[in-house]
């Protein structure tokens, strides 16, 4: 079943969700920051549709408090808000050091708000308007993400990351990139498991004005994959057809 409707000049999509979920999702928490009470009583009954417990708050103050107050899996986060805006509230959770998942919504499709969210913290974005059963499977991968950045050295399989020192090792191994080649590792370690797509990616290592369709892009990745991966068993660097690119198993 799936149907949608106007809401304030946003349109949401709501779907009726196959129940097959996995066991764990029916205890997950989370907390929605959203200052459209008709659109956060939308989201809170979808999800406790789905056996996830939800907690609302409406505006920057109430969000705050209850993100430093109680423990979620994930943290849905509005970027406009009465009191503030959704980027500061999400660099004052992770300057507390706050790990919990973010995933951020905005009205805005600019490129650099929505790696302005990144850079703020924020682990994921969603560009009103959207299908809830899109933001229902990106806060389920959040929550199964495992907390990769809790420290400064991040591990996949034999991988391991130094954010702080920049050193790399594959396997034992020492790997020597470029400035260029760790800034694309390094987005790619912040967004482990998650579909990064050509813009983000272009807006990140270079700038907004970057060409995302040039093939400077596709050199770079070669490049960072001929040193992370060849040689080396499962390999790391995932090309989605038609949607971007992906660290993870």
């Amino acid at each position: 079943m799936f149907f949608s409707f106007p809401l304030n000049g946003i349109e949401c999509s709501l779907a009726k969700l196959d129940h097959t979920n996995p066991p764990e999702l029916r205890i997950m928490r989370i907390l929605v920051i959203e200052d459209d009470r008709q659109l956060s009583s939308i989201l809170r009954r979808g999800f406790e549709d789905e056996g996830i417990h939800v907690d609302v708050a409406s505006d920057f103050d109430e969000g705050l408090s209850q993100a430093f107050l109680a423990e979620f899996d994930v943290i849905v986060l509005d970027l406009m808000l009465p009191g503030g805006s959704g980027f500061d509230l999400c660099r004052h959770v992770r300057a507390e050091g706050i790990v919990t998942p973010i995933l951020m919504l905005t009205a805005r499709a600019a490129v650099d708000d929505r790696v302005r969210g990144l850079e703020e913290g924020a682990d994921d974005y969603l560009t009103k308007p959207f299908a809830f059963r899109e933001l229902f499977a990106r806060v389920r991968a959040l929550a199964r993400r495992p907390s990769a950045l809790t420290e400064d050295v991040f591990t996949l399989k034999d991988l391991r990351v130094d954010l702080k020192s920049r050193r790399v090792e594959r396997g034992g191994r020492a790997i020597r990139l470029s400035n260029k080649e760790w800034d694309l590792l390094e987005f790619f370690v912040r967004r482990v498991d998650t579909v990064v797509n050509r813009a983000s990616i272009s807006a990140y290592v270079w700038d907004e004005n970057h060409d995302p369709f040039s093939n400077v892009l596709e050199v770079l990745i070669g490049r960072l994959r001929r040193k992370i991966d060849d040689g080396f068993e499962p390999k790391l660097i995932h090309t989605v057809r038609g949607a971007g690119y992906r660290l993870g198993l």
